[in-house]
């Protein structure tokens, strides 16, 4: 029992990397969706509406299925074609991979709902008085941006920490895939999976703590 605590504390090490991991890349995608749906090129916004209509339509856990499955085949293919032997997914790219991709579309409709919402004389007023557009973003567009999107990325932030659950099927050693093992191999799930629950409650209390800060911080009034 003590040996398997600790092997699930150990899990929860590695989904906090996972999450925080797939944080960065669904940030990062949310705000190239974002500005291509906003943008006037047709095609960036054609792609951009692909991105997010494929997302909002296919369950999550196909998506981890396929990626991982699916990028073992493509990998495979072209690691043959050059002679290369045989590559193995790591499981946990592939969780960052899926999880990023997922959520980057959720954030790229919060993060274009915020940009939206901020007011357009400010920013022609900043380019009238010389600033870059780096400058405009910077110091004018992400600061509201922060203010009238923290809600809505709150709400992502925390669905994509439970959503890192589903990793376990494709072998991930996070803390579900162990608690699994551990309750198979004691007969005690209830004791596993609630240890589980409990951790992941202490890292939404966190979470809503430290984005309430944020939140308070770039309040306007």
């Amino acid at each position: 029992m003590v040996d398997y605590f600790i092997e699930v504390l150990k899990g929860a090490v590695l989904t906090l990397e996972l999450f925080f991991l797939s944080l960065v890349l669904s940030v990062l995608l949310g705000l190239l969706a974002a500005f291509a749906k906003l943008s006037k090129n047709k095609v960036a916004s054609f792609i951009s509406q692909l991105y997010v209509t494929i997302i909002r339509g296919v369950p999550d856990l196909v998506l981890m299925l396929l990626v991982f499955y699916g990028g073992q085949i493509i990998l495979n293919q072209f690691t043959e074609r050059l002679g290369l032997g045989f590559w193995e997914i790591n499981p946990l790219i592939s969780g960052v991979l899926t999880i990023g991709f997922i959520f980057g579309a959720y954030m790229g409709e919060t993060f274009r709902g915020a940009i939206l919402a901020v007011d357009v004389g400010q920013l022609e007023a900043a380019r009238a008085y010389g600033f870059s557009p780096f400058h405009v973003f910077y110091k004018i567009t992400l600061p509201q941006m922060i203010h009238h999107g923290i809600s809505s990325f709150t709400n992502n932030w925390l669905v994509m920490l439970k959503s890192t659950s589903i990793v376990s099927i494709i072998g991930l050693k996070d803390m579900v895939y162990i608690a699994n093992v551990a309750s198979s191999s004691t007969r005690k799930p209830f004791f596993f999976f609630l240890l589980v629950c409990l951790i992941f409650l202490v890292f939404t209390s966190i979470s809503l703590k430290m984005l309430n800060k944020i939140k308070n911080s770039y309040r306007f009034e």
